[in-house]
């Protein structure tokens, strides 16, 4: 308890040579600031009086300015003992939600800051800690099902997209309730968003191939793409990628080290020869230098369109082709689930189903054909 505040005193200092007074707060032991926490242990009020009051005008003057500081440190002691004993600080839920909101978001990564934006867009820029409740968070819930993408806004949010953002929102909420922000945790009044099972599309190991043999507009386009197919990397992890994350190992192998952007997970991977190979095998500075988000446009569907490839490929699918191809060879999905930086293995367990050879065996199991008879020879006959 030695820590916690105990006392808060009115206290004044003479300022300009003497002929004014300038109150102040005195925090015994010391009380911490939650925005900058530093212990504070003292705290101007910005408030003047006379220190020699000359009439009765100057007097009057300085009990007023006297009551005001007198309230102002009854709030401040009201505050510190509501967050002593868990109460709320009225002044405290006018708090600013979203710059809270922004604050985690920017600590987090580009999906949180995506749900920041839309939060920000339907509160219209404005939302106070008081004014969350099961009435807002199902409004932004109805929001959010309606909702067009942030960036192309022409498009509607895809639902497990949607899925995905509530369940970000409903995190911030119980962080928000954890660190005493919020008095109730709306999340146990809100209903789930459920997900639909979707296709990863990915190249097969004979387009993977036809690929890497046809001609690309953008070599670095080209590169950057096999690259990723070879180990899993996302688009914003190959952009990130310096030649200082490719470095040798124990085993004499190259790995490639990085913090993921998207997850902040750490991956330590193994890099094929034929990978490096492909990047050329050292260097210095970024690995793919010049890559763009705009090559993944038009450039990429160029590439692909060549290459006679029709499948509907994005630069992710980079990904989805390392996860089936490596199932289908015969890894087990919990060595891919620790290569691609899934936490969980339900995840990767997708690649598994679509690369399952058992089911592919099973569908010849059953035939319109009829069962071809054999007549047996007897020995002796």
């Amino acid at each position: 308890m030695s820590n916690i505040c105990k006392t808060v005193t009115l206290r004044t200092r003479k300022i300009k040579g003497g002929e004014q007074l300038s109150f102040y707060l005195d925090y015994y032991p010391g009380y911490r600031d939650e925005s900058t926490m530093k212990v504070m242990r003292h705290e101007s009020l910005g408030i003047y009086i006379y220190a020699k009051p000359k009439n009765q005008r100057e007097r009057d003057y300085n009990d007023r300015m006297r009551e005001k500081a007198e309230a102002l440190r009854c709030r401040r002691y009201e505050s510190i003992v509501n967050e002593r004993y868990d109460f709320f600080d009225r002044d405290k839920m006018k708090g600013d939600f979203l710059a809270y909101f922004k604050l985690k978001a920017d600590k987090k990564n580009c999906k949180w800051q995506h749900v920041y934006k839309h939060f920000e867009r339907f509160a219209n820029g404005k939302c106070r800690f008081d004014e969350i409740n099961v009435d807002l968070c199902n409004k932004f819930r109805e929001y959010l099902l309606t909702a067009p993408q942030t960036i192309h806004t022409e498009h509607k949010l895809h639902i497990n997209s949607i899925a995905g953002y509530w369940s970000t929102f409903r995190a911030v909420l119980h962080t928000a309730y954890r660190e005493h922000k919020i008095m109730e945790n709306p999340n146990g009044f809100l209903e789930r968003i459920d997900t639909i099972p979707t296709e990863k599309e990915h190249l097969s190991k004979e387009e993977l191939v036809r690929l890497a043999n046809t001609p690309c507009e953008y070599p670095v386009l080209k590169t950057a793409f096999l690259f990723a197919c070879l180990t899993g990397l996302r688009k914003s992890d190959i952009r990130q990628l310096t030649w200082e994350n490719i470095q040798p190992y124990g085993d004499g192998g190259m790995y490639v080290t990085l913090r993921m952007q998207k997850t902040k997970e750490l991956v330590n991977n193994p890099i094929s020869d034929e990978a490096l190979e492909l990047i050329g095998g050292s260097g210095t500075g970024k690995v793919f230098e010049g890559f763009t988000d705009k090559m993944t446009q038009i450039p990429l569907k160029n590439w692909l369109k060549a290459a006679s490839i029709t499948k509907k490929i994005s630069f992710h699918c980079s990904r989805h082709t390392f996860g089936s191809l490596q199932v289908d060879a015969g890894t087990s999905v919990y060595t891919v689930q620790h290569m691609l930086g899934h936490k969980n293995v339900s995840t990767t367990q997708i690649y598994a189903n679509m690369a399952d050879e058992s089911k592919r065996e099973s569908v010849n199991r059953i035939t319109l054909k009829p069962v071809k008879t054999v007549q047996l020879k007897v020995v002796g006959q």
